[in-house]
């Protein structure tokens, strides 16, 4: 997957040893650490991202999933999922990140 965010993509120049370490990390931890399907750690990742309100992440989490095949429908109801746990504003903050990265800026009206 391509860099989404300049910042990372300044990380890895600036940092390469840190970002290698924190690469291996999250790969044992997505894929060896457990029992979950790929699409369901995906989803995991989606709604942890938005409901600690880290957009950057959020972005990049959608982004991962849907290069996966996770439908639109499954990433709404995993951010659906916020409002009874974490309240309608922190939804509505991911809802919007969710739409910002669903559609090109030039094609929302």
């Amino acid at each position: 997957m391509r860099d989404i965010h300049e910042a990372f993509t300044r990380l890895k120049q600036d940092y390469p040893q840190v970002h290698e370490t924190q690469e291996e990390l999250g790969r044992y931890i997505h894929e060896e650490a457990g029992l979950l399907p790929e699409p369901t750690r995906l989803l995991a990742k989606v709604a942890a991202s938005a409901a600690a309100g880290h957009q950057r992440a959020l972005e990049t989490h959608l982004a991962k999933a849907r290069e996966a095949g996770v439908s639109e429908g499954d990433l709404m109801h995993a951010l659906l999922l916020l409002i009874p746990t974490c309240g309608f504003p922190s939804f509505m903050e991911a809802y919007s990140t969710y739409l910002g990265t669903r559609w090109p800026a030039a094609g929302r009206a």
